[in-house]
């Protein structure tokens, strides 16, 4: 199993090189149009390898919909939260009908007839 993880990952790095190596052009990301960037007097923008922005992009991509599905799934963990609570005060509940039950004292009247008979 630790070989396929190893070949996949080397497959996953290999297609990242060559995905690097095929964008190395240096391109010019702007943050707002050049028209709108003249009349106020900025032009917000960098340099860099295009294989640069692409992984930005996938990265910040990854980011945003694991924060997505996380903020989704608020309700189902809240939920399983809560039912762990339950179960929790149920099995402290069992455990102390157990031992009043096993001393005798407001015990089960018919387990306690069997036990006398048997």
């Amino acid at each position: 199993m630790k070989t396929i993880r190893y070949a996949f990952w080397a497959i996953v790095g290999l297609c990242l090189i060559l995905i690097g190596l095929a964008n190395r052009d240096v391109v010019t990301l702007r943050a707002m149009p050049e028209a709108v960037g003249d009349l106020l007097g900025l032009a917000p923008d960098i340099q860099l390898p295009l294989f640069v922005v692409i992984f930005i992009a996938v990265g910040a991509g990854l980011m945003i919909g694991f924060l997505w599905e996380w903020v989704r799934e608020y309700r189902i963990r809240s939920d399983a939260r809560g039912k762990a609570r339950e179960v929790e005060a149920l099995k402290r509940e069992v455990a102390q009908l157990r031992g009043a039950a096993g001393t005798g004292k407001d015990g089960d009247d018919v387990l306690a007839l069997l036990e006398k008979t048997g």
